[in-house]
């Protein structure tokens, strides 16, 4: 049963530090529980100012990077120099500041072809982590729209759900994308949900009173198996 909890920040950068933290603790968890943890990164304005807020010290030297595992929920089918690319983002604000090994930074070859790519990172998955994969800790963040990771609106979110990873295209991005699956998610220990913005908040209401369902706002698909669902939300989301 998915076990929910809220909490609400009073602006941006609060959010983004109380996510970094959250980041901190859910991966020492993990490291005092199996001795490695893995944690899913998300794209986005609030999870780059976490993972900069990440790459400098105190919080730096408060994880053991050697032992962590860093996939990617989503990705742009774009090259990893690209300025769209969460990879690029990733690197430039936290993977090329910290001491992690290049075998552990597990990228979404977003300038493949979409199904090659999709079904070369659903074989790497299942090559290091088993095919029941369970991540430790998954970053989310929510569109106005109420998608997630690449999970948009109008289409079925569960669709090829034990694939793990699918290509999708996005008809309101005119873009393909690749993007883990609900089950990949929701296998995970732990899953952070994190969203700032106005904008937001007419959906967050909506997807909050359990309106609409997965197929208008998939982020309503986010429900862990066996784990621990954290909504971190900046006020003005709350309308």
């Amino acid at each position: 049963m998915t076990n929910v909890q809220r909490e609400v920040l009073d602006t941006p950068d609060a959010l983004a530090e109380r996510l970094a933290d959250f980041v901190v603790a859910g991966l020492g968890e993990a490291q005092a529980r199996s001795g490695t943890a893995s944690l899913v990164l998300a794209g986005g304005s609030t999870p780059r100012a976490a993972y900069m807020l990440l790459a400098k010290a105190p919080r730096r030297n408060a994880i053991d990077w050697t032992r962590v595992t860093l996939l990617f929920g989503d990705e742009r089918c774009v090259a990893p120099t690209d300025a769209d690319s969460n990879y690029r983002m990733a690197r430039e604000a936290l993977l090329a500041h910290v001491p992690l090994p290049a075998p552990a930074i597990l990228r979404m070859r977003g300038e493949a072809p979409p199904l090659v790519a999709a079904a070369e990172y659903a074989a790497l998955i299942r090559e290091r982590f088993g095919a029941s994969p369970r991540f430790d800790l998954v970053l989310l963040g929510m569109g106005p729209d109420g998608h997630t990771a690449s999970l948009f609106p109008g289409s079925d979110p569960f669709v090829d759900d034990d694939a793990l990873v699918r290509a999708v295209y996005s008809e309101s991005k005119q873009q393909w994308r690749l993007t883990l699956t609900p089950a990949a998610i929701n296998a995970a220990r732990s899953i952070a949900i994190a969203l700032a913005g106005s904008e937001k908040a007419a959906v967050y209401s909506a997807v909050t009173s359990g309106e609409g369902g997965p197929l208008v706002y998939p982020v309503e698909a986010i429900a862990p198996t066996d784990g621990q669902l954290t909504w971190l939300v900046e006020r003005s989301a709350l309308g």
